[in-house]
């Protein structure tokens, strides 16, 4: 995720990190480059014009920037779902450990730690990395050793939580009516792991991406041929700048579509998923806490 203060209208001009110009700079010289040829050599090789008309730029530019936008919000909806399941991540867990804490059960640190040990077995899984260095410093080791060789530990941690509530329960140390209000929290959780895990393994339809990829790249290569006529020796710059404003669309989109990557646009789930850890700890009484992760060049990982 970019993190940054917002530049002024100048400098916005000209920011490199942050922007997916990087992404896009080899098609973009390519597309730039055959522009300047086209303009160059137009009419002189084979002794022969290619003419085309604005027409057809102006039809199929219309279809193709009501496709971008339609795919961009496709896109953006993923994203921004998946900020909502972790902002219930984050809201359910505290509202349990707030329960818990408040009517006095015995080894709050214990069950603070294991709900942010579930929080980062879910951002593992996500990613597809090793959960074992965070299970193994937040779990008991009994925990540890039961839920690690897991293909989806979290979902054992949270069985293992259920069980604690359970215990505690027939311990006498928490009343039955709070024990199923907390469950309820327990629940919530679940729920958000579902919806991000829907989220992971339903990407938006391949159709999508091949249709919307060809078209921009044969728009953006033809572009020259249609504006040659009218604009000359412009054509590189107006061409560049259509095919900035589509690679960047296309290539933001591909980014946000899956919010759980690791490229700059995607979500921060390293910096959320460790303050929603020194949150729960903290309101157990913990100091020993984990730094938050700030931004490195800008990037929020």
């Amino acid at each position: 995720m970019i993190v940054r203060p917002k530049p002024n209208w100048l400098r916005m001009l000209f920011v490199w990190r942050g922007s997916v110009l990087s992404k896009i700079m080899p098609q973009l010289i390519f597309t730039t480059m055959l522009s300047i040829l086209v303009v160059i050599f137009h009419g002189e090789l084979l002794n022969r014009k290619i003419t085309l008309t604005a027409v057809p730029f102006s039809l199929v530019g219309v279809a193709l920037a009501i496709f971008l936008g339609f795919r961009n919000s496709a896109s953006y909806d993923r994203y921004w779902e998946a900020r909502k399941l972790w902002g219930k991540l984050l809201i359910e867990s505290r509202d349990a450990i707030r329960q818990y804490v408040s009517f006095g059960c015995s080894e709050p640190v214990v069950f603070a730690k294991a709900l942010a040990a579930y929080v980062h077995a879910i951002r593992h899984q996500l990613r597809q990395s090793d959960p074992r260095p965070d299970l193994q410093r937040l779990l008991p080791e009994p925990v540890f050793q039961q839920v690690s060789g897991q293909r989806t530990p979290a979902t054992h941690i949270l069985m293992w939580l259920g069980k604690h509530l359970k215990a505690q329960r027939d311990a006498a140390e928490l009343p039955a009516l709070l024990a199923g209000v907390i469950d309820r929290s327990l629940t919530g959780l679940n729920e958000a792991h579902g919806g991000c895990e829907r989220i992971a393994s339903t990407p938006l339809p391949f159709t999508y991406s091949v249709i919307l990829h060809r078209t921009v790249y044969l728009y953006c290569l033809l572009l020259p041929f249609g504006l040659l006529d009218s604009i000359g020796v412009m054509t590189p710059v107006m061409v560049c700048f259509v095919a900035y404003t589509f690679f960047a669309i296309e290539a933001l989109g591909d980014e946000i579509e899956e919010p759980f990557g690791t490229m700059a646009n995607d979500l921060a789930l390293d910096a959320m998923s460790t303050a929603i850890e020194v949150s729960l700890r903290e309101m157990v009484g913990e100091r020993d806490l984990p730094p938050l992760i700030e931004p490195v060049d800008f990037v929020l990982t």
